[in-house]
């Protein structure tokens, strides 16, 4: 029986800068701006949006870690109808939704939308609320097309 194992070899060793634009986008999201929890929960419904397991259970894992209840954890698959978000939590999951799902009636992110966020974030927890958003986006296709195993940390997984 063959061992599991990603479909891409590791990619850190084909890209080496890889190690330094992850390394920069998580310092540009870990600024204090933002509570992590909260970037947590937006990038865990982007695994959700996009489908993939290894994303979901990475930050499932990260929010278990931080104490996150099971039943918030669980919520971020319906939040909308859940009650145990902030509503600052709230406008991050929107906009989480917003960048990465088609709106075939307009913009995806509408100026009533940003002006909802605004209400809650400052320019610079705004900014780094984007940030968050584009560090998960990054790293989306790497986990949809490398595959790596859910639940299994990289340096156990990637196969040289």
């Amino acid at each position: 029986m063959r061992e599991l194992q990603s479909r891409l070899p590791n990619p850190m060793r084909l890209v080496p800068e890889l190690g330094e634009i992850g390394g920069a986008l998580f310092k540009a999201t870990g600024n204090g701006s933002v509570p992590q929890t909260t970037i947590s929960l937006l990038q865990l419904r982007a695994g959700q949006i996009v489908g993939n397991d290894y994303l979901t259970s990475l930050h499932t894992g990260n929010l278990r870690k931080a104490g996150e209840p099971e039943d918030r954890i669980a919520a971020v698959a319906f939040w909308r109808d859940a009650s145990s978000f902030t509503d600052a939590e709230r406008i991050a999951l929107m906009l989480v939704e917003a960048v990465l799902t088609a709106n075939p009636t307009g913009e995806r992110v509408s100026d009533d939308l940003y002006a909802e966020a605004s209400r809650y974030y400052d320019d610079k927890a705004l900014a780094t609320l984007i940030m968050a958003i584009g560090q998960v986006s990054f790293f989306i296709p790497l986990a949809l097309i490398g595959k790596p195993l859910p639940g299994v940390s990289p340096a156990q997984q990637w196969r040289e």
